[in-house]
């Protein structure tokens, strides 16, 4: 028996305006190849998709506290508006949200977008843009619970009205999840207990973006999000390193550093009684210390360079 030829020449979707329209994988693709969508324009939207954007929060006022929200602050929420042309009105974003749902329309009509999600694409400005639309056009007390890939589609850079900045409230439990009782059903009640009993209590700093103070079990450690170069900062902590002058308050020690959405992220472990008000001055001056060596132009020493290796050989990156 031959084998059965596949259709071609009519398109089971109309293209407009030289727009491929995203049809079932299986189907023809609406270019009129005869090839199926998902061996031809499908495969392409696929690569583009997975596309992996490096800065995903370039662009937006505060991208560095963006970037710890999503990576290393366990609850924190800030409230920013949303252009005009997106419908208006504020959106709240979180850390995470119930079952690590991308958004959730909520019951009293407030949108949470929750930027710590499982999944997604390689631009997660994309992903948590459809996110927060998709979630506008739901009933109010519907989650957006779906993990497809978003097709091409704005940005948070597109959408938010981030003029006014970028104001985070950290907080010691996830009780902003909802604004009633009656909103949780068992399930989500069940995991509103256990966030709340792994939440580690955190501060942010004041007297510098994007420095958080986190307490785990009994240690205490502050991150600091940065968006210099990271050769430059790693050169930098090297010089400083290297002269004991890498610590920031007496019982403090540099331990290292990470990637997280394209910037580096040093970390110091501190002493078990070291409270976030006591590093305030302590972080302004190691920045002055940091920028003054970021700005030497001469070689790094034999030492210096043997300290930098130390330092990279601990870096982890995260997406």
């Amino acid at each position: 028996m031959g084998k059965k030829q596949r259709r071609t020449g009519s398109a089971p979707a109309a293209v407009v305006d030289g727009e491929i329209p995203v049809v079932g994988g299986r189907e023809d693709c609406p270019c009129g190849s005869g090839k199926r969508y998902k061996a031809c324009h499908g495969r392409a939207a696929r690569i583009e998709a997975m596309k992996v954007v490096i800065r995903p929060f370039e662009g937006l006022a505060g991208e560095r506290d963006w970037v710890a929200m999503r990576e290393i602050v366990p609850a924190a929420t800030a409230v920013v508006p949303v252009k005009d042309e997106f419908g208006g009105g504020t959106v709240t974003i979180a850390t995470i949200l119930p079952m690590a749902w991308p958004a959730l329309h909520r019951a009293d009509g407030e949108v949470l977008l929750g930027l710590q999600t499982g999944g997604g694409s390689g631009d997660a400005s994309r992903d948590l843009a459809a996110a927060l639309l998709k979630a506008r056009e739901l009933e109010p007390g519907n989650p957006v619970d779906d993990s497809d890939l978003p097709g091409p589609g704005p940005r948070l850079q597109d959408v938010l009205d981030l003029s006014g900045g970028f104001d985070v409230t950290v907080h010691e439990g996830f009780d902003f999840w909802f604004a009633a009782d009656n909103e949780l059903t068992p399930e989500v009640r069940e995991s509103l207990e256990q966030a709340n009993g792994a939440a580690v209590p955190t501060k942010r700093l004041k007297s510098v973006d994007a420095a958080y103070w986190v307490q785990m079990g009994a240690r205490r450690h502050l991150r600091w999000v940065l968006t210099d170069d990271e050769t430059e900062v790693l050169d930098g902590i090297a010089r400083l390193h290297a002269a004991g002058e890498s610590a920031l308050v007496d019982g403090s020690r540099y331990v290292g550093s990470f990637r997280a959405c394209g910037l580096i992220v040093p970390v110091w472990d501190l002493a078990d009684d070291t409270e976030p008000e006591e590093l305030e001055k302590p972080i302004v001056a190691f920045g002055e210390r940091l920028r003054e060596a970021m700005a030497r132009t001469e070689p790094l020493t034999a030492e210096e360079r043997r300290v930098r290796a130390g330092v990279v050989s601990r870096q982890v990156t995260l997406r």
